[in-house]
């Protein structure tokens, strides 16, 4: 059975417009705010991503400390793409072997597969993070809008 969209998460709604209180789950609980910390386990590149990507968020006002895992799995994956792109770029996309009957056969890196993979990763993440070309557009960058003069009459 096919997946339906992915849920929006409400401070994604809130900073580009479409938060509908009437669609509000009242039990949701708020985010904290604040800078995350990266978690020990990240390499330093993936720490500098982490970092990259805190920084980004901070100014499309959509930070907070419970993302950091989601923020940390983000920056693995695309240090991940990073090492293997540099392999491919090093070595190329294929490789050589020789069949039992002596024939040359050319096969595929497995790191062509393996970046493909994290790229996809990475996309999804980036996506739920509000950091794509189409969640960033959705987004509002925390503007304020101007006060509604008729939300007092009733």
């Amino acid at each position: 059975m096919p997946a339906g969209r992915p849920r929006k998460p409400t401070h994604l709604k809130i900073v580009s417009g479409t938060f509908q209180k009437t669609r509000e789950n009242p039990d949701e609980p708020e985010a904290a705010g604040g800078w995350p910390v990266a978690p020990a386990w990240l390499s330093k590149r993936a720490a500098e991503i982490f970092e990259d990507t805190c920084g980004l968020m901070s100014g499309m006002g959509t930070l907070s400390v419970e993302w950091a895992s989601v923020i940390a799995d983000y920056a693995s994956c695309v240090e991940e793409v990073e090492i293997n792109t540099a392999v491919v770029e090093d070595v190329g996309r294929t490789y050589t072997t020789t069949t039992a009957t002596g024939d040359t056969m050319y096969r595929p890196r497995p790191e062509v597969a393996m970046r493909s993979d994290a790229m996809k990763r990475a996309q999804a993440l980036r996506s739920e993070l509000g950091l794509g070309p189409a969640s960033k557009s959705k987004v509002g960058g925390g503007k304020k809008h101007a006060a509604n003069p008729f939300a007092e009459l009733g």
